[in-house]
């Protein structure tokens, strides 16, 4: 490093509330400090450099830090880059030159000495969210990456299952199509019983119904199905069974579906 050129930054992924979007316009959010820890909560109001999917969730996050520990700068003198469109429709968790090449540019300001904000709408990022190509390019540029304490809602759904921890997939979404759906749901219940692993999937909440549903009639009667909706609000539900005891008793009638769910099956 030449002389009087600044350390390169820090990369800091911050966790979010799981709550954006799900409550009542008139709601009041619980206590940001609930969900995330002093240390993330203090690392986020000095932060003054952020890359997002979302700049108006960001914006509101960043609210609510505000109202705990003063921000380093006013909300409108920060600086928030959302994530390329694109990242949105197909992800960035693939490898490529192009994509990796713009995620270098989003991260310039940590050549210049900024510690930039990784944030997604809701959870970790990178974790069934955007932002792997972030963590990619800021590792290539040799910047330290440091991922801060918070909620993730597909590990919460984990330990509250009773299915397998030491082995688990994440599977992300299943087809649409009915008949492709309950294809794709056998497939990945044939190697949950087989392995052992038990497999995680995700929907976007107006198809949960339909999802469960599916699940609900396509799987063996001795497979184990969890569902957890609402993780961190008022309304947060687990139930897990035995899919001859959702169809024996019912159970989807006590869920949330219209809330963030996340599905798990297996042994």
């Amino acid at each position: 490093m030449k002389p009087g050129t600044p350390a390169i930054g820090t990369l800091f992924l911050i966790p979010t509330p799981l709550d954006f979007g799900c409550l009542l316009p008139d709601a009041t959010p619980d206590p940001i400090s609930r969900w995330l820890p002093s240390d993330t909560l203090t690392t986020a109001s000095r932060l003054t450099h952020w890359i997002t999917e979302n700049a108006k969730s960001t914006r509101a996050f960043l609210k609510r830090v505000d109202s705990l520990h003063s921000l380093a700068a006013p909300l409108q003198a920060q600086n928030i880059t959302e994530l390329p469109r694109q990242v949105h429709k197909k992800g960035d968790h693939t490898p490529a030159t192009a994509g990796d090449a713009e995620a270098r540019a989003l991260l310039a300001p940590l050549l210049m000495g900024h510690d930039i904000g990784l944030v997604s709408e809701a959870g970790m990022p990178a974790i069934a969210d955007p932002g792997s190509s972030i963590v990619r390019a800021a590792h290539a540029m040799g910047a330290p990456v440091h991922p801060m304490t918070g909620p993730i809602s597909l590990m919460l759904a984990l330990a509250a299952s009773g299915l397998n921890g030491q082995n688990f997939a994440f599977v992300g979404y299943v087809p649409q199509s009915v008949d492709e759906r309950a294809k794709r749901l056998r497939e990945l219940e044939t190697l949950s019983l087989k392995t052992g692993q038990t497999q995680i999937l995700i929907e976007t909440p107006y198809r949960n119904a339909a999802l469960l549903s599916s699940l609900i009639q396509s799987l063996h009667p001795h497979t184990r199905l969890a569902v957890s909706c609402a993780l961190s609000l008022a309304a947060q539900t687990t139930r897990s069974a035995l899919i001859a005891d959702w169809k024996a008793h019912a159970l989807q009638q006590a869920l949330p579906l219209e809330a963030p769910a996340v599905f798990l099956i297996g042994r």
